[in-house]
């Protein structure tokens, strides 16, 4: 089983919408490739794809690092893995990563 970031109990809060990217009218999708600890902790995120405004993914970065996940599973078994989060930030919304 792959881990997970979308279970709503863990309370992973959105990246902010940098202020000065919203006056700019920047919007876009990130995406960041997080090495989720056995114990559900980022132990690494990388940027995978920019949203080609660096202030975006600056704020995906900062955010996604401390957020918690369900970890992966093998075996019953919780194990380290990577995954892919999608971060998407609208000047009509808030960001969202699911």
């Amino acid at each position: 089983m792959p881990p997970q970031f979308g279970a709503e109990y863990l309370h992973n809060p959105a990246p902010p919408y940098p202020p000065l990217a919203r006056r700019m009218g920047q919007e876009g999708e990130v995406r960041l490739k997080v090495r989720v600890s056995a114990s559900g902790a980022a132990a690494e995120v990388r940027l995978a794809q920019s949203s080609g405004h660096e202030l975006l993914d600056e704020a995906a970065l900062g955010t996604v690092v401390r957020w918690r996940f369900i970890p992966a599973s093998l075996g019953g078994r919780a194990v380290e893995a990577w995954v892919l989060v999608p971060v998407r930030f609208r000047l009509a919304d808030k960001a969202d990563a699911f």
